[in-house]
């Protein structure tokens, strides 16, 4: 166990640094490709760092051998949407607040397009209301329904790429961390930087996961408390880490844009291996994270379509995490 500790805190550390890289690169590539921080934020950084839990949920759903490993992958499409929903933004809301004073902040609130993040939490709960309305019925067409998540996220790029600000509304950026003396007109050397970044983030994922599910196991949890309640924790691990260095580096547009870009990805590709490989039909307790996630939801909405979010509101609804924990360990 002794080993596992060790393995746990150097993976983490690992994922930090490696996302201190990413999230320079990612900005440096999105400068050189004319996209606003909104757009970097919501596709390309939560398209890089959603690969390694889109992976889990494939590995899980498509290679699984056993109903337990399926319900594995089916637990882990639901709880990423939750943790990010409540933890996430939790992470925002605690950071800003410990840095508001050494930012010169005079106030609380984040800076962002609230507009548009108001709009995003409106979209994904429309979708990830039907990923739960299909998990209560079985008929014969629902394996093709996952064609319409498809369409759905690539409607949701196609949106955000058209929309985008321009990348020269956007504060200057730091040098680039593997060549700090690169030309600003070159391409190669951050997208080489985020591709190093990401393999790194993906290898120490997996081992953080592992030591996880790990202790998991040592403490006697079955599969499905650690499919729901730790494993999604460390997926999402890349996306929290982003969200704590850019809203340290006064850039919570950046972060927040990247948690609504994750969340869209976990409300349609991961449901979507799940209709194509399962039956998609959820217990009580997937249904209960499906019920906080989407009260979460409701709150973030009303917030942000208030257009004045205060960091203290972003952690409140972090405690919805704990509430679910609570009820799901009781015995839910």
């Amino acid at each position: 166990m002794f080993v596992t500790f060790v393995l746990f805190f150097l993976s983490a550390g690992a994922i930090y640094a490696s996302c201190e890289y990413f999230v320079n690169g990612i900005e440096w590539l999105g400068r050189r490709l004319n996209l606003g921080a909104t757009a970097i934020g919501s596709v390309l950084a939560a398209f890089g760092t959603a690969l390694p839990e889109c992976a889990v949920t494939l590995m899980a759903v498509a290679f699984g051998s056993t109903p337990e490993q399926r319900d594995l992958g089916v637990g882990a499409a639901m709880g990423g949407p939750l943790v990010l929903a409540t933890l996430a933004y939790a992470v925002v809301g605690l950071t800003l607040l410990a840095n508001r004073k050494r930012l010169g902040r005079g106030h609380r609130q984040t800076q962002a397009d609230h507009v548009r993040l108001s709009r995003d939490q409106a979209a994904f709960f429309g979708v990830f209301a039907l990923k739960v309305a299909l998990g209560l019925f079985a008929f014969t067409i629902k394996p093709w329904l996952g064609l319409v998540f498809l369409a759905a996220y690539a409607a949701y790029v196609w949106r955000e790429t058209r929309d985008a600000e321009t990348a020269e509304d956007e504060e200057a950026l730091e040098p680039l961390k593997i060549r700090p003396s690169a030309d600003e007109s070159s391409l190669g050397w951050p997208l080489l930087q985020t591709l190093l970044a990401l393999i790194a983030i993906g290898l120490a994922s997996h081992t953080f996961v592992a030591q996880l599910e790990a202790i998991g196991l040592a403490i006697g949890w079955p599969a499905h408390l650690t499919a729901l309640l730790l494993s999604p924790v460390a997926t999402e691990l890349p996306e929290i880490m982003n969200a704590l260095i850019w809203v340290r580096q006064g850039k919570e547009r950046l972060a927040l844009a990247n948690i609504s870009g994750a969340m869209m990805i976990q409300a349609t590709i991961p449901s979507a291996l799940g209709l194509f490989f399962t039956p998609w039909l959820l217990d009580a307790s997937l249904l209960a994270a499906g019920a906080v996630t989407a009260l979460a939801i409701a709150i973030l909405w009303f917030n942000f379509r208030r257009g004045a979010v205060d960091g203290r509101a972003l952690v409140a609804v972090g405690g919805l995490y704990g509430v679910f924990a609570l009820l799901i360990a009781g015995g839910f």
